[in-house]
This record gives C-alpha cells, structure tokens and sequence, in this order.
C-alpha cells in the first residue's frame, strides 16, 4: 500500500488531479485538518479528531465540517487501505474561492488519505530559531497553513532531528511542529499551558485524563513554570523531555541538538500507559 485517497465522495488516484486550481485550501491555505493513527484498520480516537476539526473551522470562520460526509470518506478510505494504513488524515478546506484571501460562498472541499506509518519509540528533537506567536489568529488552530512548521521542521532534520522544538514569543516553551511537549523533572511530567500558543492536542489531552485516572503525576503548567531555558535542563541531564502526538503517542526524547540525553523514567511510564489504554479503547 503507499496511499489511499478519498476526494469530495470518490476515490481517486494519489497522483490524480482533483482538485480546483483555485481550491482557496491550495491558494491561500484557507482550511482544517486532522491526523489520526490507525490501528487494525480503524482510526484511533476519531471522535475527539472530529471534534477538535469542528472547532478549528469554528476558529477560522468557516461552516462546520459535513461530519457524516467526513466519516463515509473515513470509513471508504479505511476500508480500501485494509491493515496496512497508519495514518489518516481528513482535510476541510474552504474550497473554490477567489485569488486573494477573501472567500466566495461555497461548498467546501473534503478530502481523506490514508498511509503506512512506522513511528519511532523515541525522538531526537533540534531547538528551532523561530518561535510561534501566541497572539496569532490562528495560534491553538490545526490550519492548512503549515509552511512554518514545514520550514522549522527541514530545518530540525537538516541536523539531525526528527521534530523541532520552538518557544513563543514570550519565551515560554511552546510546542513542537506536530507534537505536544511534556518535560520531566522534581518527579512529574508537565506540559505547556494552551494559552502559550499550542496546539491542545488529542493525545496531550488524553495522557492527561489517564495520568490522572491511574496517579502517575502528569499535568499542565503553571503560568510562567516553562521558560524555554529549561531546555538548557534537558540537555545538563538535570530534566527529560517526551513528545505527545497522534501517531508518535508518547516519544521519550533521546537527542536535543547535539546532545545524546537519556528518556526519564516517568516519560516511559507515561508511553506504557499511553499504549495500554489505546489499545483498550479505540475511541476514548
């Protein structure tokens, strides 16, 4: 298998145009999106996913997704790859719309695509140059309009890494591309505020409801407890660092830039966890 693809109510070739030139989603990246794993053919947590996509549209102005259209391109996606799809990913965009940002009523564009995925059960990370703006109209949206985190992310691997790791513009650590970011240390697990600039990802969400169903100490942070210095911590030993995101789950960090460090105790209970109680529920 390498992908499947489901545009508007059909399948269509990976390399089929099917699309409009003018899909306001391609021109001015006006539009949502989802990941979601996928285990034994069926998407994990797909009601969260859909939810969260019905507020990102919310947030960027646009109708509500058509979720029972969105759920048939899951189900025809899902059924065309069989077991070999890891990832899924539904896509909402404005669709056709004029040249410049402005939108013309319309029906939006839906498009769902499946693929293998082989994630790693760890992470090597890079401090990227480039922060995110908390105060951005978009900041806490899972938008099409990625090409930061596409530039900070080839800049990541260009040294090695395979996430990159930003502050926002306060200094405060933030998130990485595609990932939620915990950090390690005085024995618990803590994660970025949402009001930072990130993302409230799904399985930043759920680690945190486990965590506290089963006592493992895991929990957001307080204002100001995550200056992006603490990263100087990780790299000193003196602290951990996992990644939280669909399809990583839980990544333990093993590398910040140029330096190996170790994964902490408590960010491999938390991936044990994390995989447990996935594998017992697929739309927690």
């Amino acid at each position: 298998m390498s992908m499947v693809v489901w545009v508007d109510g059909a399948l269509v070739g990976p390399r089929e145009k099917a699309l409009s030139a003018v899909d306001h989603g391609v021109t001015v990246g006006d539009g949502v999106f989802e990941t979601c794993a996928v285990y034994d053919g069926t998407a994990f947590a797909l009601t969260r996913h859909l939810r969260r996509l019905a507020r990102s549209a919310a947030g960027l102005g646009l109708d509500a997704p058509d979720e029972a259209l969105v759920r048939d391109g899951v189900a025809q996606v899902l059924q065309a790859a069989g077991t070999d799809a890891g990832r899924l990913r539904i896509t909402v965009t404005a669709g056709y719309g004029p040249l410049g940002s402005g939108r013309e009523p319309g029906a939006q564009t839906v498009v769902v695509a499946a693929s293998p995925a082989a994630p790693g059960a760890t992470a090597k990370v890079a401090r990227s140059p480039w922060v995110r703006n908390e105060r951005s109209a978009v900041a806490g949206l899972k938008t099409t309009s990625y090409a930061e985190n596409v530039v900070a992310l080839a800049d990541a691997a260009s040294r090695g890494a395979d996430e990159a790791i930003l502050a926002n513009t306060l200094g405060d650590l933030c998130e990485g591309t595609g990932s939620n970011v915990f950090v390690e240390r005085a024995g618990e697990l803590v994660t970025p505020r949402l009001d930072v600039g990130c993302l409230a990802g799904i399985t930043r969400e759920l680690l945190l409801e486990w965590a506290l169903d089963e006592g493992l100490p895991v929990r957001e942070a307080r204002e100001g407890e995550l200056p992006f210095s603490v990263l100087d911590d990780v790299a000193a030993g003196r602290a951990h660092l996992a990644l939280a995101g669909s399809v990583r789950n839980i990544q333990p960090v093993v590398r910040l830039d140029d330096t190996d460090v170790e994964a902490g105790e408590l960010s491999l209970r938390a991936r044990e966890l994390f995989d447990r109680r996935r594998a017992a529920d697929v739309d927690p």
